[in-house]
């Protein structure tokens, strides 16, 4: 079993920026990938970066250039490192992470822009 717990929303203007980070406890072992994904207020849960075990990293179109996913294996940490905000990236961000069972989610994270 994963735990994960999301911390670093909050409100920011547009062209601000913001650390997510996620930090996981329990079966850590067992995660293979880990990743951010958001629900912006009447839309779908959405990817916004991906990093396998490997370290490979993808992202969506929209934050490419933008956003930055990266972990801490010494701290069991994943972090989303987030420059040049726009309104429409205001949404609750949420962690997850796959392991053999299938994904864990965190509680979600709150993020606005907005001047």
């Amino acid at each position: 079993q994963v735990q994960l717990e999301e911390s670093g929303g909050g409100l920011v203007q547009p062209g601000g920026s913001l650390r997510l980070s996620c930090a996981a406890s329990g079966s850590i072992s067992s995660i293979n990938n880990m990743g951010w994904y958001r629900q912006a207020p009447g839309k779908q849960r959405e990817l916004v970066a991906r990093i396998t075990y490997s370290g490979r990293t993808t992202y969506a179109d929209s934050v490419k250039g933008r956003f930055t996913i990266s972990r801490d294996l010494a701290k069991n940490t994943l972090y989303l490192q987030m420059i040049s905000l726009k309104p429409e990236d205001t949404a609750v961000y949420y962690c997850n992470a796959v392991g053999p069972s299938g994904p864990t989610w965190g509680q979600g994270t709150q993020v606005t822009v907005s001047s």
